[in-house]
């Protein structure tokens, strides 16, 4: 088949690989193909996440800006180190990786902000809360890889679940009240 051909044929949900993209591997196919979407569903919301953080990054605002502003810019780029990594574990297990913003947004569970103005202390509770379902999608697609044999994918995932947490963590303490052990 032309590659030409195959590309007209493909749906977004096909995962279907070219011929000249075909890499090798031990795993079976519909093992590639679960774990593939599972990663490429994470990569999606982490660019999603990475984009709202720089977002809230570039316009907060009040007394804790200094702070803040620098945080963000910290877990920005944090979030965005592991998307080259999550879109090239699918590449050597043989699947394909997302292509374009709009796939992105078909993928992404994280919800966009658009609002002109955000409080700080909302801004930090929903990447808290954002970051938590980072989290728990990537303890999913853990299990996943576990129950398909996929050692290194789930490795990967062990150090960015890690990663995920320390940012809830921060986030957490950053949007306390002051003088008060109630969030």
């Amino acid at each position: 088949m032309s590659k030409a051909k195959f590309d007209n044929d493909k749906s977004d949900n096909d995962r279907s690989v070219s011929p000249d993209l075909d890499t090798p591997t031990d795993l079976p196919a519909a093992a590639v193909d679960k774990i593939s979407e599972a990663v490429n569903a994470l990569l999606a919301d982490a660019f999603a996440l990475y984009l709202k953080t720089k977002n809230f990054h570039w316009h907060v605002s009040g007394r804790h800006f200094h702070d803040y502003h620098l945080l963000l810019d910290e877990q920005s780029d944090a979030i965005f180190a592991t998307t080259d990594q999550l879109a090239e574990r699918v590449r050597k297990l043989g699947g394909t990786t997302l292509r374009s913003i709009g796939q992105v947004s078909k993928l992404q569970t994280i919800q966009d902000n658009n609002e002109a103005y955000v409080p700080p202390r909302e801004m930090l509770r929903e990447l808290m809360e954002d970051n938590k379902h980072v989290a728990a999608a990537m303890r999913k697609a853990h299990k996943l890889c576990e129950d398909n044999g996929d050692a290194g994918t789930a490795a990967l995932l062990e150090t960015f679940i890690d990663e995920t947490e320390r940012r809830t963590w921060f986030l957490y303490e950053a949007s306390r009240q002051e003088g008060s052990n109630a969030a």
